[in-house]
């Protein structure tokens, strides 16, 4: 029998009607960095998905790089979750969120009194974000974290990932990609440190593998997936020699954890350089979890892939913004509706709930 989107499947713990997952989507309607009513009837809308990956939500103050981004640090935002995840399971759903730290892809405007720019060397990310207060800003040159600073963050991971079981989520995802925190100490182009968390693959790596650790040991592993973006751009990426080297030692050391999925973000679709095949197949055969595809797919393509075993599940991303009813469009073979970019990130309904 073949494998295809509709074919059911077990990951974890949890019991998935589909193999389609609701990629993490920034959307920025989080107003106070708190999720509100239109977050709440945005994802139950979607919860036809398999799975659904709610967008990036930092563990920290510190980690709110972009504008009406949501966290997962207090008590509010806890309170905030809970009616989003509540109707995605009334719906049928399955809900992780992804804990994301912007490090240095970030500014002062778009973060609460007392936050950091933090990052693991004083290199700025090239370009500008987004302000409410000032329009578009440069990025600061960031403060280069101290031990204290990593220990710290890595506790904000934890109770980030607590915090997230408390608002009624199924699980997390560690955000491991396109340069935000993890992914700046994966990298050469934004880690230039001499101590144990810079130079070599395995200092690199120890940031992310710390946080994985830790995280499964506070939910339990079944409970924790990791997105990686090999050979990403974007932020302000590169590529060196070392990166096919690099996520084979990460994958081994996730195995040793027992993480429950792993995501590998593939761009190329959108420009971005291609992702080399070969370490694609070296990380399917190697990492012992579910293997979640993304990066341009349709149902062609996602069933022909999933059939000859090169993933367990496929995510989309843009597709699930215009198209709520994707799920039933990917089986009935019907048009999809092209997504309005103008309005992937601006505050209210229009372009988010509307479709």
């Amino acid at each position: 029998m073949s494998i295809t989107l509709f074919t059911p499947l077990t990951l974890g713990k949890l019991e998935l009607k589909n193999r389609i997952v609701m990629a993490p989507l920034t959307r920025c309607r989080a107003i106070g960095n708190v999720p509100n009513e239109l977050v709440a009837t945005y994802y139950r809308q979607r919860a036809s998905a398999g799975l659904i990956i709610a967008e990036g939500t930092s563990p920290s103050p510190n980690g709110l790089g972009y504008a009406r981004m949501p966290g997962l640090f207090s008590v509010t935002q806890v309170q905030g979750w809970q009616p989003v995840t509540s109707g995605v399971h009334e719906a049928g759903g399955k809900m992780f969120v992804q804990l994301m730290h912007t490090g240095r892809v970030s500014h002062p405007a778009n973060m609460p009194d007392g936050a950091r720019v933090l990052a693991p060397s004083a290199i700025a990310a090239p370009g500008e974000l987004w302000t409410d207060s000032s329009g578009q800003q440069a990025h600061p040159v960031p403060t280069v974290m101290s031990e204290d600073d990593i220990t710290q963050t890595i506790a904000e991971f934890v109770r980030g990932a607590q915090n997230a079981i408390a608002a009624g989520f199924d699980g997390v995802e560690i955000h491991g990609a396109n340069g935000y925190l993890i992914d700046q100490f994966f990298n050469t182009a934004s880690n230039q440190r001499n101590d144990r968390w810079g130079g070599s693959v395995a200092n690199r790596i120890r940031f992310a593998v710390e946080i994985a650790r830790a995280t499964a040991a506070a939910i339990g592993a079944e409970r924790v997936g990791m997105r990686i973006s090999p050979y990403g751009v974007f932020n302000g990426m590169a590529p060196d020699a070392e990166m096919d080297a690099l996520y084979v030692a990460l994958i081994a050391e996730l195995n040793q954890i027992g993480l429950v999925y792993l995501h590998v973000v593939d761009h190329s679709a959108m420009g971005a350089p291609e992702v080399s095949p070969s370490l694609k197949a070296r990380l399917r055969s190697d990492f012992k979890g579910r293997y979640i595809l993304s990066g341009g797919y349709d149902a062609a393509r996602a069933n022909a892939d999933l059939d000859a075993g090169r993933g367990d599940l496929v995510a989309f991303g843009r597709n699930f913004i215009s198209n709520p009813d994707l799920v039933q469009k990917l089986q009935s073979g019907a048009a999809l509706t092209a997504p309005d970019f103008n309005t992937f990130y601006t505050p209210g309904a229009q372009g988010y709930t509307d479709y």
